[in-house]
């Protein structure tokens, strides 16, 4: 009996300690972890001196002694002698909801696995058999119980298989999983009993291909991290060849089921077969630099060799199979995809209200209480012209009822005409929803960086006069030297692209300056607004300021400026802020991490959740948002220049050095740096929502960073001595942005401090970068006039034509200047889509399988650590939007600021950060 147990695990003796595996393979880590708290539940912890052997000590004496002859054996040979088993727990998720021919499918499976096509798997010991210098391995067990399991409807089906191992086997490091069945499926994990060092975990969350789709077996490794010089002898070749797998070879197109991560330059985002109005440039080279998108390998187009032939919906556009939407994810999605059903399936109602505008506000409010379709009166007619079966028609008709039924944006919520007052206006450019262009005027009047050969005189049309009497007293000069003049200045990004984007039908655009004074009491308020045109002619008056009003008509032509103003700021949010700098620019990072970073590599860990569902998000964005024609190009003033105008943006003013938020708020003269402040920066608008709780969550990713990135790197050697390491650097500058390889800002990768920084910035433009700028696209943006993403008229003076138009009837020319009805419902139901959470969102301080994604106990202890700061977090951002001091985030009618709050519910909630761009 002892024997049994010491075989299945269990020591012979508690008193001696049991083997321990090489040390030269895996070094001690003495570092203190910075997060340290108590574990919130007891958790399987590894020994931090190496992993352990399959039997102890007392039991290698115990089969030495041959009780026959007396004669002693050697210690392989009588490992070698013994046999024992062990079980694997293999956990694979179901799918909610199967089609007819995937339920036909998992019916032949079921059949087949009974007659010999099984799943198939073989441990891998971390430790090289002496005769051969291959891996030890178990023999090929097959899944228990596949087909008496398939009808199971529950969401996570556990299997068994036993495998028999001889007691010289060493450790668990790697799985190898076949396929032999015709349909693919989820693993989750594998779970490995019956070893002495205790349960081995395998975290796998990925899809198992056909072996007639694949024939290669998939290969796990455990969850224990190693560096690439820690890796053992038996799992080397392994890590190697899985990293040659994900790489491909950069040739073919990608089948929807490949597992391949490669780079290619954004030229799938026009449709030249189709017109030559839908052609677009190439973004990504020397004449258009951009960062890299994910490859697919899709043939050219017909008409243009340079551009990649489209996928349109609802095709699905390659991403590797992992990278793809989980079940309930894609639900999600596609539900907010059906509130655009007006543009995909009813063109007669597209040409019926195209030119449509708001007789007046309460139209824009029965969006909200009528639904559209009602409120035009249009419902039964537009199903009767379905090509639909009858009984698909009803369905969609009692769907729909509420379908085309906006929820009221939370702008309105607390004071629905707040949007209209100056310091609301002002608040939101701090605790909006893109609070990232603010600055702090250096020079006044401000001066563009532009070439004035080309766009005219450098210095604004701005003058002291303009502002002098909303200094509360004090002069020009005073107010800069006090820090009390800001600016969103959107004149050099817009200018170079005005012509052409005037010259669009129904777009209207000017390159703004905004100037905002800081009151006493912190808040901001609007003074002045520079409107300027491309010069055409010494004579041309190009540019305009407006200043707060002082009878009805200056307020008119003041609320239709902010208008402007408002739509510049949407347009660099949406192409700038938003999609270059989190979603594009982090897709050659994500690449890269797959492709040169083994899944054992303790970075990789701590970067996978910050990378989930971005590929599938951008593919889908290159689809159908940023494509031509598609709801960026039709929704925002830049038009079919759009992204044009990001990659202009991606040429003069990204710096990775400078995406971090400290340092992003030195740059926009927001902060200054202050060692003796908490994060090393004080801010000079001291109620900054977004900078306040910002760097809150900055501090708290930035500890959690050095806590892990000391824990594996002591030493700065072992970081330029990385192979894995250094590549994914490299690959990501100089493949994933390689446009800008040669820039002098990129920061070296050669210290410790230098990885945090790295590491550090990206998770925080994954995180709560993303976060800020997102999901509060429908709270503020769903109420079009609040910030409307295009306008269709300029302001007219007395000398135009339109003047006497707009004197008669100011609400109507307002109106008329809007986006119509169709482009503010199309953009209402994109934004609120994009401002949606998933049920299966993960936020910051969580993650899958959070006691066993490592194997390294301390680390799982400090992610604790880690999640319980969070909570502390949420908690002081709680706090703050109570304080009546902070007048930015708490007054009457004054919505408080929750972007960055960590935690949130599924749906529109205007909160809530979750790890990783995943929508």
């Amino acid at each position: 009996m002892a024997l049994a147990k010491e075989l299945m695990g269990y020591p012979l003796t508690s008193k001696r300690p049991i083997l321990v595996w090489s040390a030269s393979h895996f070094k001690k880590r003495t570092q203190p972890t910075q997060f340290s708290i108590k574990p919130f539940d007891r958790r399987p912890r590894t020994s931090k001196s190496g992993v352990v052997a399959a039997i102890s000590e007392d039991l290698v004496k115990t089969l030495r002694f041959n009780t026959t002859t007396g004669d002693r054996k050697s210690e392989e040979e009588e490992k070698a002698a013994v046999k024992f088993k062990v079980r694997a727990v293999v956990t694979v998720r179901n799918k909610n909801k199967e089609d007819f021919k995937e339920t036909l499918v998992k019916h032949l499976d079921a059949f087949g696995d009974k007659i010999g096509r099984n799943v198939v798997l073989e441990l891998v010991s971390t430790e090289l058999d002496p005769k051969t210098n291959m891996p030890k391995k178990s023999n090929a067990a097959v899944l228990k119980d596949w087909s008496k399991k398939s009808k199971t409807k529950a969401e996570r089906v556990h299997y068994t298989a036993e495998f028999t191992v001889d007691a010289a086997f060493g450790s668990p490091g790697a799985i190898t999983v076949m396929n032999k069945h015709q349909k693919e499926f989820f693993l989750e994990s594998i779970t490995i009993e019956g070893f002495a060092l205790g349960p081995v975990h395998f975290p796998c969350n990925s899809w198992v291909q056909s072996q007639k789709d694949h024939p290669e077996k998939r290969i796990f490794f455990t969850n224990q991290p190693f560096l690439p010089s820690e890796t053992p002898d038996g799992l080397k070749k392994l890590r190697e060849r899985e990293l040659k797998n994900l790489r491909g070879d950069g040739s073919g197109v990608r089948k929807l089921s490949d597992r391949i991560y490669d780079f290619d330059v954004y030229n799938d985002l026009g449709n030249p077969d189709k017109s030559s109005e839908l052609s677009r440039p190439k973004l990504g080279g020397k004449e258009i630099p951009y960062p890299r998108r994910c490859r697919t390998g899709r043939h050219p187009t017909d008409t243009d060799k340079e551009a990649e032939s489209r996928v349109e919906k609802p095709l699905p556009m390659y991403v590797p199979r992992d990278e793809q939407f989980e079940e309930t994810k894609q639900k999600t999605f596609a539900a907010g995809r059906l509130k655009a059903v007006l543009h995909h399936l009813v063109p007669s109602l597209k040409a019926s209200i195209l030119a449509e505008d708001f007789a007046d506000f309460g139209e824009i409010d029965g969006l909200y209480k009528e639904g559209l379709l009602l409120k035009l009166g249009f419902q039964d007619e537009i199903f009767d012209k379905f090509p639909l079966p009858k009984a698909i028609v009803n369905t969609l008709q009692e769907s729909s009822k509420g379908l085309l039924k906006y929820d009221t944006p939370k702008i309105l919520s607390k004071d629905k005409n707040a949007w209209l007052r100056d310091d609301e206006f002002a608040r939101q450019a701090i605790a909006g929803i893109n609070p990232v262009n603010i600055e702090r005027v250096r020079t006044f009047p401000p001066v563009s960086n532009l070439d004035p050969e080309i766009y005219g005189p450098q210095h604004s049309a701005l003058t002291s006069d303009h502002i002098i009497g909303h200094l509360d007293g004090l002069s020009v000069q005073q107010a800069l030297e006090e820090n009390r003049l800001y600016m969103l200045n959107y004149h050099d990004i817009f200018l170079p692209f005005l012509d052409r984007i005037n010259a669009l039908d129904g777009r209207k655009a000017y390159a703004t300056r905004t100037i905002f004074f800081l009151t006493r009491l912190g808040t901001l308020k609007p003074i002045a607004i520079e409107l300027s045109l491309p010069p055409h002619g010494p004579n041309h008056r190009s540019k305009r300021v407006v200043t707060p009003p002082v009878d009805a008509t200056s307020n008119w032509v003041w609320q239709l400026a902010k208008a402007h103003v408002s739509s510049n700021d949407a347009g660099v949010h949406q192409l700038v802020n938003h999609w270059l700098r989190t979603h594009a620019c982090l897709e050659p990072f994500i690449l890269a991490a797959h492709r040169q970073l083994s899944a054992m590599h303790p970075i990789f860990k701590l970067l996978d959740p910050h990378m989930r569902y971005t590929l599938e998000i951008n593919a889908l964005a290159r689809q159908s948002l940023i494509s031509a024609d598609g709801v960026i190009e039709e929704g925002f003033t830049a038009g079919s220049y759009g992204m044009e105008m990001s990659a202009a943006a991606y040429k003069s003013s990204w710096r990775f050095d400078m995406e971090g938020l400290p340092a992003d708020l030195i740059r926009r003269g927001i902060a200054v740096p202050d060692p003796t402040k908490p994060h090393g920066v004080k801010l000079l608008i001291e109620d900054y929502p977004y900078a306040n709780d910002g760097l809150l969550l900055w501090s708290a990713i930035q500890t959690w960073v050095r806590t892990y990135v000391e824990r594996y790197y002591p030493n700065p050697n072992l970081i330029k001595t990385d192979s894995e390491l250094q590549s994914w650097y490299s690959e990501s500058i100089n493949v994933g942005h390689a446009d800008l390889r040669d820039a002098e800002w990129w920061p070296e990768l050669n210290t410790v401090d230098d990885l945090v920084s790295i590491l550090t910035t990206l998770n925080w433009l994954a995180s709560a970068q993303h976060a800020a700028l997102n999901f509060g696209q429908y709270p503020y943006g769903g109420y079009v006039p609040n910030r409307p993403p295009l306008m269709r008229r300029l302001i007219p003076d007395e000398s135009d034509p339109e003047y006497a138009s707009f004197i008669s009837d100011p609400e109507k020319f307002y109106f008329s200047a809007m986006p119509s009805l169709l482009q503010t419902s199309k953009f209402m139901a994109v934004v609120d889509t994009l401002s949606t959470h998933s049920p299966d969102e993960e936020y910051i301080g969580e993650r899958q399988q959070p006691s066993i994604w490592t194997g390294d106990g301390e680390i799982v202890d400090a992610f604790y650590g880690f999640a319980a700061e969070i909570g502390r977090i949420e908690k002081e951002i709680e706090k703050r939007n109570s304080d009546p001091d902070r007048r930015n985030r708490c007054g009457a009618g004054v919505l408080p600021y929750e972007l960055l709050v960590p935690s949130s519910e599924p749906g529109v909630t205007c909160r809530g950060v979750p790890n990783s761009v995943s929508i």
